[in-house]
């Protein structure tokens, strides 16, 4: 089953780069916090790229305005991460972590199977939006559609 609104955000170690590999807490990065959380099938794939990395990097401002963090994750590993963010000029503060084995997409119930496409077991694309670590909106996509988890649709859901 996959996590709900009302849910805390379970505590599971996620990676990033910054002066070298660091390893990051769930609960550090959510507890006390208002946080968007998106995450996409994989770094540097078409729509991921394309579309909704993008989005965040364009409305990050707009999040940060409104005293929310902006996180993005994926299956991969951290170098890839940061490759991907450089590639897509990230503003400083949107934060691209990792969850290299998929530990934190398992434990949140939004793994999916990719292995038709050669990349084995993925995220679902989501966003969600917690406030000091408890899900406040969970906006998961239906396979092959990118709409609900758009920074557009966030921000709007927000109000």
């Amino acid at each position: 089953m996959s996590i709900q609104v009302g849910d805390p955000i379970p505590e599971v170690p996620l990676q990033r780069i910054r002066e070298g590999v660091e390893t990051v807490d769930t609960h550090a990065l959510f507890d006390g916090k208002k946080v968007v959380l998106f995450a996409v099938p994989g770094a540097f794939t078409p729509t991921c790229s394309e579309r909704h990395l993008p989005g965040y990097v364009e409305h990050f401002d707009a999040f940060r305005e409104r005293g929310i963090e902006v996180v993005c994750m994926s299956v991969n590993d951290p170098f890839v991460m940061q490759a991907w963010g450089q590639s897509q000029n990230v503003p400083e503060g949107l934060q691209m972590l990792a969850d290299g084995n998929g530990d934190f997409t398992r434990a949140l119930g939004l793994e999916m199977d990719a292995s038709g496409y050669g990349m084995g077991r993925r995220s679902k694309r989501f966003a969600l939006y917690a406030e000091d670590g408890v899900v406040k909106q969970l906006h998961v996509e239906a396979p092959g559609e990118y709409r609900v988890s758009s920074a557009e649709h966030v921000l709007a859901e927000l109000g």
